[in-house]
């Protein structure tokens, strides 16, 4: 099983505008590399590629924009990290060992 796998099922609410695109992004990037054995370690890959796509670590706290991200109108791009933190990652890593 792929980690992409993981991030079919949408979240139903988000952050802000940029968010469902990195989500979207994240599953093409994770496409490649196969499901860990842990969610600790699941986590640690979910947040390196956040980190990675957009040059913000996980721990940053306050709403940023990503240029690539927007798509229309002024709030487009924006990235909530307390969404990834709160609810985006815990939601994916609770996926873990659903088949």
């Amino acid at each position: 099983m792929k980690v992409s796998e993981i991030f079919e099922e949408e979240p139903v609410k988000w952050g802000l505008r940029g968010d469902p695109i990195l989500w979207r992004e994240l599953k093409e990037r994770l496409s490649v590399i196969y499901m860990p054995e842990s969610p600790d370690e699941l986590k640690e890959i979910i947040e390196r590629e956040y980190e990675v796509s957009n040059g913000r670590c996980i721990s940053h706290e306050k709403n940023f924009g990503v240029e690539r991200l927007k798509t229309h109108g002024m709030s487009s791009g924006g990235v909530c990290p307390e969404f990834w933190v709160n609810r985006g990652i815990p939601l994916l890593v609770s996926r873990h060992a659903k088949p």
